[in-house]
């Protein structure tokens, strides 16, 4: 009889569970799609609408308004509706956007598509790690790690994807860049299928069990979270932007060797994601932070000024640096469960700002380095671009050093996750 009761009880729960995956495993795999097919599909819209440098810029800054919009009210929403229904909602904006951006033939019309799409970026990045706190509750590391991993590997292969895609013909008509981000987003229908089917937990949370945000923020914690956070995510995306850029100009590569070693960067990235969540849940969110991104620091460092055969361990930072980001919202899931989406809409809001102005502190101080240096000179440029990448190291182990703080910060406190 109780055999009986507990498969009844069981599989329910499993199903559940299941659905639950496949919601935030699509929806990480979607959500990777829809922020890298833009890199192919830049210059055919440049000469489609004939657009300068400058709204180029313009069109690619709507990346970060619109996360900030979306930030902004996405908790909100969660706690008027419900994050399931924010979820519906975010990858249901996606898939119209994509309609849109495919009706659109004036340039005005294109660039409110694309800000749509990013609210719906912005909504499914915060849905998305509000979900995984939810779901999460064992093995938090582990799981935080793999969601992301899916991130990572679906990034790699959309800018692949992309270029196939607009070369092909089909009835006479090439599909092209429009039809390339209609047919991409239109994909995240597919995540929509077990999101309607599933109940997640955390909805039916009595406002009166939540911490309001305005004593959320008086925790010491929370700062120190947003500080490695920021300090991490810049040292990781920067790599994308730098690294290439700094392989060819100081050791003369040619630009196929530079991106392979951008592609063995990704790789080591991955493969941390997949591999190393166990590590993280057997000894510590906070202390996973303060080793990996030390060791990150220490492999940019000596790569950046130990020459050029030291090379290899620019790739190897990406050991470092990739779990990072999940394992910090593995942090947040256990240290705020009831209050999750309001810790991690804050957090990322933060961080992303943070991110915005370190990522032009790097290219402050390898403007600032070449000039001190003699901007014409073979010397400023290299002393420019050593200090500027110098920097992505040094966020890495300002990460660490701010690990270390809150560390102690928790364990004084006998709070450590």
């Amino acid at each position: 009889m109780n055999t009986q009761l507990q498969t009844t009880v069981s599989n329910p729960q499993k199903k559940s569970y299941i659905l639950h995956l496949a919601t935030i495993f699509l929806g990480f795999i979607i959500f990777g799609i829809s922020e890298n097919i833009k890199g192919p599909a830049i210059p055919r819209i440049q000469l489609d609408f004939r657009l300068d440098e400058m709204q180029i810029g313009t069109l690619l800054s709507l990346n970060a308004l619109g996360y900030l919009i979306a930030c902004s009210f996405t908790a909100i929403l969660t706690r008027k509706i419900g994050i399931k229904w924010v979820s519906m909602l975010a990858f249901g904006s996606m898939a119209v956007s994509g309609i849109f951006i495919f009706l659109s033939h004036s340039y005005p019309m294109f660039t409110a598509s694309y800000f749509l799409m990013y609210i719906g970026n912005g909504m499914l990045e915060i849905g998305l790690a509000i979900l995984a706190a939810r779901i999460f509750v064992r093995n938090t590391g582990t799981m935080m790690n793999l969601s992301h991993f899916f991130y990572g590997i679906s990034s790699t292969v959309a800018p692949m994807l992309a270029s196939g895609l607009m070369t092909v013909t089909v009835l006479g008509y090439t599909i092209d860049w429009r039809g390339m981000y209609l047919a991409m987003l239109m994909l995240s229908v597919l995540p929509m299928i077990p999101a309607l089917m599933s109940k997640f937990p955390g909805d039916d949370h009595p406002e009166s069990e939540r911490t309001p945000l305005k004593q959320l923020i008086k925790d010491r914690a929370l700062w120190l979270i947003v500080i490695i956070l920021s300090f991490g995510v810049v040292s990781e995306m920067a790599v994308g932007g730098w690294l290439v850029n700094f392989l060819e100009k100081s050791y003369n590569w040619d630009p196929a060797a530079a991106a392979g070693m951008l592609s063995a960067f990704f790789l080591c990235f991955s493969a941390a994601r997949l591999l190393l969540g166990p590590i993280t849940d057997r000894i510590g969110f906070t202390l996973s932070i303060i080793i990996l991104s030390g060791f990150t620091g220490i492999c940019t460092f000596i790569a950046i000024f130990g020459g050029e055969s030291y090379a290899f361990l620019f790739a190897a930072a990406g050991i470092g640096i990739a779990p990072i980001y999940p394992t910090v919202m593995a942090l947040i899931a256990k240290r705020y469960p009831k209050e999750s989406d309001t810790a991690i809409t804050f957090t990322v809001t933060m961080m992303g700002i943070g991110s915005v102005i370190g990522n032009y502190a790097i290219g402050a101080i390898t403007s600032g380095f070449k000039q001190l240096y003699g901007s014409g000179t073979e010397l400023g440029l290299l002393r420019g671009l050593q200090a500027g990448y110098g920097f992505i190291g040094l966020c890495a182990l300002i990460c660490s050093l701010f690990g270390i703080v809150l560390y102690r910060y928790l364990k004084n406190r006998k709070q450590l996750v």
